[in-house]
């Protein structure tokens, strides 16, 4: 049995489906790279055990802030930092004996580990008027803490974060692969 020759028409309309078809995988690819699943790596221990030196995220942009979400942002140096979210817009927060107080309330920290190393409290006493000067966060402001909270600096050194310096959300560790995870994260 022959096999049919396609004409010369009929090879140039398989290569310029074949050829927008590739085009879109590729346009595709770019817009999830750019916005949904964005690469970040991590740059020092100021969030361990969650996310290690060396260790590397995936982070998106779209979906909304809440609490005790681990957010990547752009410092007031410029930095690239990751930190997790501990008090929203609106709120109070500060640190009592060891306990988180958002307007007032406490608030369980379940992805902490620890409270205490040595006797010593693993998060020292802070309220957001001694460290901004302000009540509550503004509308446009969040309050981020390292999980490492000896080793971390956060919003108790620099103070409030506003929401346009927020890149976005991390959610998934995926190198070194032996560190694989799921970044926790509760909200309440």
């Amino acid at each position: 049995m022959a096999r049919s020759k396609k004409s010369p028409a009929e090879r140039r309309d398989l290569f310029w489906s074949i050829f927008k078809e590739i085009l879109g995988a590729i346009a595709l690819a770019f817009v999830i790279r750019a916005f949904l699943l964005i690469p970040i790596p991590v740059h020092g221990n100021s969030m361990s055990p969650t996310l290690r030196q060396g260790d590397y995220l995936i982070m998106e942009k779209m979906s909304a802030i809440r609490r005790f979400d681990v957010v990547v942002f752009r410092g007031n140096d410029g930095m690239i930092l990751v930190k997790r979210v501990v008090a929203l817009p609106g709120e109070e927060v500060a640190y009592r004996q060891d306990q988180l107080l958002v307007d007032g309330k406490q608030i369980n920290e379940p992805f902490l580990k620890k409270k205490k190393v040595n006797g010593i409290p693993f998060t020292g006493d802070f309220d957001l008027k001694e460290i901004a000067h302000q009540a509550q966060l503004k509308n446009d402001e969040y309050f981020v803490l390292g999980d490492n909270r000896h080793l971390s600096k956060d919003s108790r050194s620099f103070g409030p974060i506003k929401a346009q310096s927020i890149i976005g959300k991390a959610h998934f560790v995926y190198f070194p692969v032996k560190d694989i995870h799921w970044i926790a994260s509760r909200s309440n």
